[in-house]
């Protein structure tokens, strides 16, 4: 039996724009970019899907293993 690893996105915030590519691509809108500084993930939202990774023009963020 095989077990599929869940998966969680972390960004860097040293390269994180918060141009917003994340949070609009988001399925669950669990991003937001408060105050324009850099994106934040609501990890109880989040469903691991990674669309936010793939969507970051700046690979900002992650798909890290929980």
């Amino acid at each position: 039996m095989t077990v599929k690893k869940k998966l969680k996105p972390v960004i860097n915030a040293v390269i994180c724009a918060a141009c917003g590519e994340c949070a609009e691509t988001c399925p669950r809108y669990a991003i937001s970019i408060p105050c324009g500084v850099r994106a934040t993930i609501d990890y109880s939202r989040c469903a691991g899907c990674g669309a936010c990774a793939a969507a970051c023009p700046a690979s900002a963020i992650k798909m890290e293993e929980v």
